[in-house]
Formats: structure tokens, C-alpha cells, sequence
């Protein structure tokens, strides 16, 4: 009768309390604990049992749970297995969502999976006995990749799930929010803040149907048109606005706003100071 071992990964960088790989650091003030595992199934006899019912492993599958350990894995002497850990914070997931399913099983043959498992071997494969993380692109890519992964497995387990890629583009949006008056905001900037790459950003704003410079542009406008519109605003130039907001060029931004309103940005303060004054008139 096999026994649920737990093997630990062979030359590679760990960390020594639970033999992970760390795949990129919790940013500061996170919970050090709020964090994913992922166990890549190498070699030998292993299976998962779960509600009484085994499932057989083989290898390149991947076991994604909140604990070092995958519950339910029972593997003979011989298996190997590399384990991972990534902050919940890098996959836009909450960590609760995971443990309610049990743990996420990713066969490593089909799929994103596939994808998955391979560039976890890379990154095992490139990382060094006297470094405790890899390269940080490398290492981006590879969270990047592990986020897609666990929302399909989530949407699979609960299609009403809002996806670990919905969770990253809200909190992207919210740094954006935040920094819509620096003139340097920019993707890179922006993917940086957020420990992803540039190109992971991009494919988030284009499963939602924009681009990331639309996006900006489109919050950066709509912050001037209201702040034009303002009675306290309104002996501020159009230029010292637009330059509030972000924009580096006057002629750009009042091109931008005619094709987003219509109306040139002297036009719209005009239009709203005739509105407010026939409201205080009546």
C-alpha cells in the first residue's frame, strides 16, 4: 500500500524549511503564508486521492494547493517531485478560493498546462544552489503563466469564479487610478509596479478589449473634463489641466479630448460655465 512521501526538489535552489522553489518574493507587507504551491510531478508511481477516488499522476502534471504538501498524494519510494511557491498577491487569487477546492490538479500534457509545467522545469533547471530566487524576468514570466493557469482550473471548478485575471487587471487599474498625474506613467512602469511582464499586461487589457495606453488616456481625459467643468477650476488654463493629468503635449491633448467629446477642451469649459451660470440664474 503506497504512503503520501514528501520529496523534497534535487539541485535546485529552495528554501530550507519547505524545499520550494520561490518563484518571486511576497512585496512588502504581505503575508509571507498567503502564497500558492505548485508540486511538478517529475517521475515515478504517484496518485491523488480525493473523495474516495484515485486519480494516477503522470509526469509534467502539476498540483497547485495552499500548503507545501499536496493533500490527498500518495507516491512510492521512487517519485520525484519539484515544488513551488508564489505569492497569492503575483496571481490575483485569494488564497481562501484555492483551499475551499481541495487543491487544482493540471494535467502537464494538454493545454496551459503543458506550458505551465515546462517553463517550471526551466526554471528549476537555470536555478542557482547559492541564489534562493531566479532571474526576476524569467521569474515573472513564469507567474504570469501559473496566474492564467490557476483562473482556467478555477473557472473550470466554479464557472461564477471571477478569475485570477479579473482580480490582477482590478488592482492594475487601481495603480493606474493612483498615478494618473505622473507623466511617466507608462506600461513599463506599470508592469513593473506590479511584478509582471510588460507583455502579460498587455494580454490583460486585450481580453477586456482595450489597450493599456487607451485605458490611461481614457482616465487621464475624463479626470480633465471634470475638472474643467469645475466653478473652482475655471480661471486655471486649459494647458495647466491637461499638464495635471498627465499629458506632455497641449496639441495632443486637445486633439485626444475633440475625439473623445466632440468639442475642444475650451469648448467644453466654456459650454460648462453657461450651464452654471443659467442654473444659478434660475
Amino acid at each position: 500500500m503506497p504512503e503520501t512521501v514528501h520529496h523534497q526538489p534535487h539541485g535546485t535552489a529552495h528554501d530550507g524549511g519547505t524545499g520550494c522553489i520561490d518563484i518571486l518574493p511576497p512585496p512588502p507587507g504581505a503575508d509571507p503564508d498567503d502564497c500558492l504551491y505548485v508540486a511538478l510531478h517529475l517521475q515515478g508511481a504517484a496518485s491523488l486521492r480525493r473523495d474516495g477516488t484515485g486519480t494516477a499522476l503522470e509526469p509534467g502534471d502539476l498540483l497547485i494547493g495552499t500548503t507545501p504538501h499536496p493533500t490527498g498524494l500518495l507516491s512510492d519510494p521512487g517519485c520525484r517531485m519539484l515544488r513551488f511557491r508564489v505569492p497569492c498577491f503575483y496571481l490575483g487569487v485569494r488564497h481562501g478560493d484555492v483551499r475551499r477546492t481541495g487543491g487544482l490538479l493540471a494535467r502537464g500534457d494538454e493545454g496551459i498546462g503543458a506550458l505551465a509545467s515546462q517553463v517550471l522545469r526551466t526554471l528549476a533547471a537555470r536555478s542557482r544552489p547559492d541564489h534562493a530566487r531566479p532571474a526576476a524576468q524569467l521569474a515573472r514570466s513564469v507567474s504570469d503563466i501559473v496566474a492564467i493557469l490557476v483562473a482556467d482550473l478555477l473557472e473550470r471548478v466554479d464557472p461564477d469564479h471571477p478569475t485570477a485575471s479579473a482580480g490582477i487587471l482590478e488592482r492594475i487599474r487601481d495603480h493606474i487610478e493612483e498615478n494618473l498625474a505622473d507623466p511617466e506613467l507608462s506600461p513599463e512602469s506599470i508592469a513593473r509596479s506590479q511584478h509582471i511582464s510588460v507583455r502579460y499586461l498587455h494580454k490583460l487589457f486585450r481580453q477586456d478589449g482595450t489597450t493599456v495606453g487607451q485605458w490611461v488616456r481614457g482616465r487621464r481625459l475624463d479626470a480633465c473634463r471634470r475638472e474643467l467643468e469645475r466653478p473652482s477650476r475655471r480661471q486655471i488654463s486649459v494647458s495647466a489641466v491637461a499638464h495635471r493629468w498627465g499629458f506632455v503635449s497641449h496639441s495632443h491633448f486637445s486633439r485626444a479630448f475633440r475625439e473623445a467629446y466632440g468639442v475642444s477642451p475650451r469648448e467644453w469649459q466654456a459650454y460648462a460655465a453657461h450651464a452654471d451660470a443659467g442654473q444659478r440664474a434660475s
